[in-house]
């Protein structure tokens, strides 16, 4: 079990983020479409609430917060679809294969918009993402909404895909004031296996994606250096999946959980 924190330690340390979050310089969302990366990397880093928190202290001089609607903290709900048969989209990435897929509704809580997503990764690790917007979940689940959409990019239709799983998660995204990078802080981490009704949380993980401009210096590198976060790999819809289901194989991901696990138990808050 990765549930490490009790609520009202959850919610503490919450109230201190969006503290620090407040003393930082907002940015809208119209200027950070202004933000163009012409030869972008992206980087996962895995740590836990407390760093969480270190990093913040270091890195809000050198930062601007986004804030959306007044929130600086925004709550995304995700559905991911696969086949009940194989759960091909999970085998393919669990065994490490290119290209792959994933298919999922993100659903922006602040703003009560939904969008149905394609993300494909290439054979050269190059990922693309497609996405167009749907009235809600249900409404792709019930009244197979973008189908069409859905069939022109995979080849499938929703009566070869079904629900299986869902996660909740509060994400923080910062924008370096050279307007060189991103980065999306997600916390307070959540699943629902939706073919079994298994919950599971990770209140106390914390995934860092550094986007970035390759060719100039990054303000945060050196503070994730100092606080000893490394990059790390974490796909959401696979950990959920190897975390509430346990007929699936995982034999690529139990280096991975065990990881995991050390993480969230590192400096891990105290009741």
């Amino acid at each position: 079990m990765l549930i490490l924190i009790k609520f009202v330690t959850v919610m503490e340390v919450y109230k201190e983020i969006v503290s620090l979050l407040e003393e930082m310089s907002p940015i809208s969302l119209d200027d950070m479409s202004s933000i163009r990366l012409m030869k972008r990397t992206d980087t996962k880093f895995l740590t836990n609430l407390p760093t969480l928190l270190k990093l913040l202290k270091l890195a809000q001089k050198n930062y601007f917060v986004q804030e959306v609607n007044g929130h600086r903290v925004a709550n995304y709900a995700t559905t991911y679809w696969d086949d009940a048969l194989h759960h091909q989209f999970y085998r393919i990435h669990q065994c490490g294969h290119r290209p792959r897929t994933k298919v999922r509704v993100r659903f922006y809580s602040d703003s009560e918009l939904a969008f149905l997503e394609v993300k494909k990764k290439n054979n050269h690790g190059k990922t693309s993402k497609k996405r167009i917007h749907v009235p809600s979940v249900d409404a792709v689940v019930n009244e197979r909404y973008g189908e069409d959409f859905l069939q022109n990019l995979t080849g499938h239709t929703f009566d070869e895909i079904i629900p299986t799983l869902s996660n909740r998660f509060k994400r923080i995204t910062l924008v370096n004031h050279g307007k060189t990078e991103r980065l999306t802080i997600d916390f307070d981490l959540s699943f629902l296996n939706r073919e079994n009704g298994v919950e599971q949380a990770m209140e106390n993980i914390v995934i860092i994606e550094l986007k970035r401009d390759g060719r100039l210096p990054s303000p945060i590198m050196p503070v994730l250096r100092e606080l000893r976060i490394k990059p790390a790999g974490f796909s959401k819809y696979c950990v959920g999946l190897s975390v509430t289901d346990n007929t699936l194989r995982k034999n690529m991901f139990k280096e991975r959980l065990v990881y995991i696990r050390k993480i969230a138990e590192r400096n891990c808050l105290s009741h």
